[in-house]
């Protein structure tokens, strides 16, 4: 590997593969095979479907719940799907929305969608009916299938998996995928949008099926007899790299909700379904490292974290947990634009937190203001080349002309991904990521444009202007932070929740008179203050106003340390105080902490108020003492 990028007369192109971790990966169909029916011309990758045949049909394939599917049993429910699709006219270059919960029916709906040569649109059933109905006209889907517990859209045909199927009659009962090309559309993944708007990635077959050719490369999906569980949700690009591994025979465990997002649930859940690979977030990683317990087999489990940076505490505790035979840790990196993941790093050497190589088949350039390459130790702006990059977004030549631009190292016609990221190249050609050029955040593993969020609170709103940053809350926590000249703030969170994914939902409103503005008469956001401090607060335990009893008492104070408040009360709602997922999980840690009970973090959201919750607990404690 050369340490620092060739010249502007050659081509910089950096590749490397993470160190074997182990044995080279025992898959049934080659990843890069031969035969005419496999091969996705221009990518020299087997097309995922064309390796799925040939997955031995009694190995399980799925396990959701106490449910499971065998590969044989996939394939036939799939190819019924494919062929209720065929009825339909669905084919190559459709769209078809699934609106189903991570299940057997969700991996069986993509599995025929694919089969059918046409391409899924995921849309999570968690997500405001308002941002579904956006997802789904702009994407131009031809149909919905959902399991029929919500809303159905006017003029969009909405079908469940079983009536799909069924109007297939007998016909599908073999697996025939159709025949298509790299570059046919396999799914279309929404991200946040700097115009106000989500914006579509597009994503070939060509693309998929060599992100798991070069995942298998690299080693971070390795040997047989893998078992993986699916922890993104389907909205989430990082749910891709899950359900790709069925082409090389690995085992698709699905993750409930409340599972999830329970540090304690998921650990457990973990060792009894004898996991070996799990994607999570840093921010998920951190809390359930302390509840991981080693599997004692040959293969310890390996965690894919990505989504948002490692801190250097965390990334040093993913050492220590790796030296310790614990787990191993990949730190993956890549935007939704270049088919999930675009870089991989081993955590396994303390230090600086790096996001590792370039996986095998990219092609990085790392290009200065003049779009001069920048050699070892410099710095400057990652733009990606190669076949794994995105078509473009959906229906948006003007948003794709801006982002892909034509690659001044490549063949002519080729185009490179400017993503946007900061980063620092290494002698031994990793990256460190040094943050964004732009508006855009991370937070929670989402990426998040604060102008879609800053439209949404002056258009439903009713506010004159806004400007939304990350920043912190009295405890330190991450969170979004809007700034607002008029409208309510009851009613801006409003419409944030009603039509924005809970985690682009401001945390935090603050009223302000005006906003200043730079020398040229732009909005000043560096001015802006980057963490809300708890009016009232004196450095002193808080304590609750109108709180009564011991459980009552012991909330409104962890609740004041988790939220940064300075007084609660008895009335007040977790959520509506600024509460998210990790929030909730750190205030179940401190009650257990404290009270040495085991409070699920369902229970925060089956009782957002205080007085709901401290009642629950009393209940539980009655129960435990006697």
């Amino acid at each position: 590997m050369t340490a620092v990028l060739p010249e502007r007369a050659t081509a910089p192109a950096m590749t490397a593969v993470l160190p074997e971790r182990a044995t080279a990966p025992a898959t049934i169909h080659p990843a890069a095979c031969p035969c005419d029916v496999c091969v996705s011309a221009g990518t020299g990758a087997a097309d995922l479907m064309a390796r799925l045949a040939v997955v031995p049909g009694d190995r399980t394939a799925v396990v959701a719940g106490g449910r499971e599917l065998s590969f044989d049993q996939l394939r036939e429910r799939a190819s019924a799907f494919a062929a209720g699709l065929a009825l339909i006219g669905a084919g190559p270059e459709s769209v078809v929305a699934l609106c189903l919960p991570r299940g057997a029916d969700l991996v069986t709906a993509i599995i025929g969608t694919l089969a059918a040569g046409a391409a899924y649109l995921p849309v999570d059933p968690a997500l405001p009916e308002e941002r579904r109905r956006v997802l789904v006209e702009d994407s131009g889907a031809e149909l919905m299938v959902a399991d029929g517990s919500g809303p159905e859209f006017p003029g969009l045909r909405t079908l469940t998996p079983a009536e799909l199927s069924a109007s297939a009659g007998g016909a599908g009962t073999g697996w025939a995928p159709v025949a298509v090309g790299p570059g046919t559309l396999a799914y279309v993944i929404y991200t946040s949008g700097s115009t106000g708007r989500p914006k579509g990635v597009e994503i070939g077959r060509g693309a998929a099926s060599l992100l798991l050719r070069e995942l298998e490369e690299a080693g971070a999906a390795a040997g047989a007899g893998r078992r993986v569980g699916w922890n993104a949700s389907p909205s989430f690009d990082a749910s891709v790299q899950q359900w790709v591994r069925l082409s090389r025979g690995d085992t698709l465990v699905m993750i409930d909700e409340e599972t999830r997002r329970d540090p304690a649930l998921l650990a457990a859940f973990v060792d009894a379904q004898a996991l070996t690979d799990l994607d999570i977030t840093p921010s998920h990683a951190d809390p359930l490292l302390d509840l991981l317990t080693p599997d004692g087999g040959p293969r310890p489990l390996t965690l894919l974290v990505g989504g948002e940076a490692i801190g250097p505490v965390l990334w040093d505790r993913l050492v220590a947990a790796h030296r310790s035979g614990l787990l191993n840790a990949v730190n993956v990196y890549g935007p939704t634009e270049c088919t999930v993941d675009a870089t991989a790093g081993w955590i396994d050497e303390p230090g600086e937190p790096h996001i590792g190589a370039v996986l095998p088949g990219l092609r990085m350039r790392l290009l200065d203001e003049r779009l001069l390459p920048v050699g070892a130790g410099g710095a400057g702006e990652l733009y990606l080349a190669g076949p794994r990059v995105a078509r473009g977004y959906r229906r948006s030549p003007g948003l794709t002309a801006q982002r892909f631009v034509a690659d001044p190292f490549g063949a002519p016609g080729e185009r490179m991904y400017r993503t946007g990221d900061r980063c620092r190249l290494l002698p031994d050609g990793r990256l460190v990521h040094l943050g964004r050029l732009d508006g855009q955040v991370k937070l929670r593993g989402h990426r998040i444009e604060v102008q879609e969020i800053e439209a949404v609170l002056s258009r439903a709103g009713g506010a004159a202007e806004a400007a939304v940053i990350l920043g912190e809350d009295a405890g330190g926590n991450p969170c979004l932070i809007a700034y607002h000249r008029g409208g309510d703030a009851a009613a801006l969170r409003a419409a944030a929740a009603s039509t924005l994914p809970a985690y682009m939902t401001p945390s935090a409103f603050v009223a302000v008179d005006r906003f200043a503005t730079t020398p040229s008469g732009k909005l000043d956001r560096s001015v802006l203050p980057a963490r809300i401090e708890a009016a009232g607060t004196t450095g002193e335990a808080p304590e609750g106003q109108g709180v009564e009893g011991r459980a009552e008492e012991l909330i409104a104070r962890v609740w004041a340390h988790v939220l940064g408040a300075a007084s609660i009360g008895p009335d007040d709602n977790f959520f509506k105080l600024g509460g998210h997922s990790l929030l909730a999980i750190k205030l179940v840690s401190r009650v257990r902490a404290e009270l040495s009970l085991a409070l699920p973090v369902k229970a925060v959201y089956a009782h957002p108020k205080l007085c709901d919750l401290a009642a629950h607990i009393e209940e539980l404690l009655a129960a435990k003492d006697g």
